[in-house]
Formats: structure tokens, sequence, C-alpha cells
């Protein structure tokens, strides 16, 4: 009986805090298809071939205005660095598309408050900042010739379709481009496939974020975080808080429940920010990037990233704490808080309405089909596409 009662609070728990989130999911979800069909892909690559700060600061704004599936944009970094894209522009797109999107900093706001909306975005930008300087001192040429060999084999990791899918309506007038019918079907498909690629990673990101808050006693995590000294916590939580990410297996919009578990717990202003941004080291993207480039490459790009999330979380947290930004500690209830009729619950109603006229569109213009190539990889120019026949039943 104890085990079915702990199975349903953890379960409501989780309840709890996707209704508070389900209308700016759905807000941001509508942003992210609108700017996919706003923005063509093609246009893009011809700026990230060179390592500058054009370049790389093209690929940060290229990275924060696509999906946040960090699965698809693993994929689609690939997809600019085998069209031409440095490999070090291509990395620096993944991190701004999986940390600097809207989706990512509207659920924070509503469930963290906007010191922490500020310290990501300022964050992102510092750890993108630091990666850059590290990738142009340490990444060798030989390395990426290696990567460049291993790329080109085209091995499958994850939502490859979605990489390659570019549905952007770029002909004639803004406006009359964005409220035409093609624009409508386009970001209904967009919106369908960040859902698709999304639900199983914020999924788990609720289940696991209710069991822990039901079952973990908070003075595991004090103890875990050092919260009692927090002249220490403020170097350990950064440096902590990525490996705990990396065992979570939830990736960009799944982890902010995690964090407010966390931030329950007391881990640190700068540890929830290095927490935040670890969603590319989880075990099954190292996987990816060891079959994308190969195991040396998967190997640098995990100390790099790791190097450069630890800092930016150290640096931001301090700045904060200096400027007297950083949030006091106030427990977040939003695991005990039914739904009621308030704000929430209406722009939630509203969001299920919008979730289905799209759902409608989707349906009515060949979406389902759309999904089902995008789950194969795309085919290939030339003769990389052979080896993937026996994966098509």
């Amino acid at each position: 009986m104890f085990i079915l009662s702990a199975i349903g609070q953890a379960l409501q728990m989780a309840f709890f805090m996707f209704w508070e989130v389900l209308w700016p999911l759905a807000l941001g979800f509508l942003i992210s298809a609108v700017v996919q069909t706003v923005v063509s892909k093609q246009a893009i690559v011809r700026t990230l071939g060179r390592d500058d700060l054009r370049g790389a600061t093209f690929a940060t704004l290229f990275g924060a205005a696509s999906s946040s599936c960090s699965y698809a944009a693993v994929a689609i970094a690939r997809g600019l660095f085998r069209r031409g894209a440095t490999l070090a522009n291509a990395i620096l797109f993944e991190f701004a598309s999986t940390n600097l999107v809207f989706e990512l900093g509207l659920v924070l706001l509503v469930l963290l408050g906007w010191q922490f909306v500020a310290a990501e975005f300022a964050g992102g930008v510092l750890m993108i900042a630091i990666l850059a300087v590290v990738f142009k001192y340490t990444l060798r040429a030989q390395m990426v010739e290696a990567a460049r060999a291993q790329a080109e084999k085209g091995l499958r990791g994850r939502m490859e379709g979605h990489g390659a899918h570019d549905m952007s309506v770029t002909d004639g007038p803004f406006l009359r481009r964005l409220f035409s019918g093609r624009a409508f079907t386009a970001v209904s498909h967009y919106f369908y496939m960040d859902v698709a690629s999304l639900w199983q990673d914020l999924l788990l990101g609720f289940l696991i974020a209710g069991a822990l808050a039901a079952w973990v006693p908070n003075s595991f995590w004090q103890a875990l975080f050092v919260s009692r000294q927090p002249g220490i916590s403020v170097f350990w939580d950064p440096i902590v808080a990525p490996i705990i990410s990396m065992l979570s297996f939830v990736c960009s919009v799944g982890n902010i429940p995690l964090a407010v578990v966390l931030w329950n717990g007391g881990i640190s202003f700068g540890g929830v920010i290095s927490f935040i941004f670890a969603d590319l080291l989880i075990l099954p993207i190292l996987n990816i990037y060891r079959k994308y480039y190969g195991p040396r490459v998967s190997i640098y790009l995990l100390v790099t990233s790791y190097v450069a999330m630890v800092l930016a979380g150290l640096i931001i947290g301090e700045v904060f704490q200096l400027l007297g930004l950083a949030p006091a500690h106030h427990f977040i209830a939003v695991f005990q808080a039914a739904p009621t009729w308030n704000y929430t619950t209406f722009l939630d109603l509203a969001a299920l309405a919008l979730i289905a006229l799209l759902g409608w569109r989707f349906l009515r213009t060949g979406g389902p089909e759309m999904l089902r190539m995008m789950e194969a990889p795309p085919a290939e120019h030339g003769g990389a596409h052979e080896h993937h026949e026996h994966h098509h039943h």
C-alpha cells in the first residue's frame, strides 16, 4: 500500500509541475516554429565557414532560433559541419540551440523567476565565448580532419530527419509570408516536430523531478551541495551539478523541473546555471558524438564543454551575487500546488486550444507521414545512402 501511495504522490507532483508549465511550453514551441518557418537553413551555412567573430555570432543566433531538442541540435550541427561549417561553429550552434531558446527561457521564467532567465542567457553567451576561445587555441587541424572523416560516414544518431528538414517560407513580404496558408502548415509541422522530438525528455524530466521531490529527503541534497557552508558550495556546486545532469539522461527543457528540485534542495545559484547548461553532456549524446566524430573528438568535446559550463556557472554565480541579483533561497511550491481557477489554468486552456488547432492543420496536411520520414535518415546526395537501406522496413 505504501508503495502505491508513494508512486501516486510522485505522479501527482509531476502532473502539478506539468500543469504549471504547459502554456509557456506551448508558447515557446509556437515562437520556435514561427522562427523556423521564416529563417532558412540554406542562408546560414555560408556564414559559418570561418572561425571568426562573425561566424561565432551567427552560429549563436541561428542556434537560438532553432528547435531546442538536444538530439535534433546535434544532428543539425553535423549537417552544418558536413555542408561546410567549421567544427567549432557547429558545436557553438548546438550549445546556443539547447541553452538560448525561447521555450527554455519561458519555462525558467514561470518556475524559477527572471533572475534565472537573465543568468541563463548571460551565462549561455559567456559559455559560448569561453568555448570559442578554447576551440581556437586547442582544436587541432588533424582532429577536425578525423572528425570530418567520421562525419562523412553518416552513421545515424537520433532525430536525423529533424536536422535535415527545411520547410521555411522565404519569398515575398514578411507579414504576407507569416500569415499565408503555407506558413500555417509549416508552423504546425515544426510545432509537432518539436513536440515529437521532446516529449520523451519532457515526460522523463517531470517524472524524475516528481519522484525526487517526493522521495529524496532535502537533507541528502544539503549534504551533497554543502549548503551549510556557502563559501564552499559556491565553488563545489557548479562542479558537481553537470555530473548529476550527465546521469539524468534528460535534455533541454526536461532539465528545468530537475533544476527546481535541486534549487529547493539548496544548490547554489551558479550550480543551477551549470546544471541547466549540462544537457549536452548526457550519456546518450556523448555516444552520438562518438558515432558522429569518433572517440577522440567526443572525449575532447566532453572535457572542453565541461570546463566551459563549470566556469560559466561559477562566474555568473559570482557576478550575480556581487550585483545583488542572485535570488535568496525560497522554497518553490510548484510540486504542491494543485490546479485552481487562476491565470495558469486559463492560459493552459488557451494553450490546449492552440495545440488542437495546430494539430488539426497538422493532420490535414500530411503531418504524420512527415514525422515518419523524420525518424528515418535524410536522403543523402551521392553514395552514403546505400548503407542505410537495411534500416527501412
